[in-house]
């Protein structure tokens, strides 16, 4: 079974959280892209707010009712993927750069579901960490942060600028402080364990069901 089967597996096993009259918020990605026919081949009455355009046109696509984010406060539950998963739930996300609206529609949700594939469990995160900039002061932003590598990539769809933090990644919650801390850095990638509720891993054909926060 191929990484992309696995994807399709986690995606489809999520949808059984979702039922209808709910407000749902869309991730966004590769795997998020197997959730999308998923839910709409349930054919629920459920409104959805979706994290990027891409996203958007899709689930529209589909059939889904999709939102603007204005009409929402709140979600009965989030689905998205991850990146990198660590054993205490804490998450790397935004290899798409789509964090910072994942991380807004993810606080705001009562349930958040993560999917993924059986490569994203690590022992422990590693390599780099996305961050979206403001344009308004970005080199002293970045001499504030000394290790971020700008992506060359469109702006994201709020106008900020993408790029990596590559450092110590040994306390997340630590480096996350100081990532929020930086004047200029709209979000990270970080997403720590009290945020999410469920991790969903394809195993094959099997699913991998971890409780974070009940």
């Amino acid at each position: 079974m191929t990484i992309e089967d696995e994807k399709r597996v986690a995606a489809e096993a999520s949808v059984a959280f979702v039922e209808s009259g709910m407000t749902v918020g869309l991730g966004t990605g590769s795997t998020v892209a197997y959730l999308l026919p998923a839910l709409a081949g349930r054919q629920l009455d459920i409104r959805c707010v979706a994290t990027s355009p891409r996203t958007a046109q899709a689930a529209t696509a589909l059939g889904l009712r999709v939102l603007d984010f204005r009409e929402v406060d709140r979600f009965d539950i989030a689905i998205d993927g991850a990146d990198q998963i660590a054993p205490d739930g804490w998450l790397i996300k935004g290899g798409g750069a789509a964090h910072t609206r994942e991380k807004v529609v993810a606080n705001a949700a009562d349930r958040f579901v993560v999917i993924a594939d059986s490569s994203k469990p690590v022992d422990a995160l590693h390599g780099s960490v996305p961050v979206e900039l403001m344009e308004y002061g970005l080199a002293a932003t970045l001499r504030e942060l000394a290790s971020v590598v700008l992506r060359d990539v469109p702006r994201s769809p709020d106008g900020g600028v993408i790029g990596d933090y590559h450092g110590d990644l040994s306390d997340p919650a630590a480096l996350a402080a100081r990532l929020s801390a930086a004047p200029g850095l709209v979000d990270h990638g970080l997403f720590p364990p009290s945020m999410v509720h469920d991790v969903l891993i394809a195993r094959g054909v099997d699913v991998e069901h971890r409780v974070i926060r009940a």
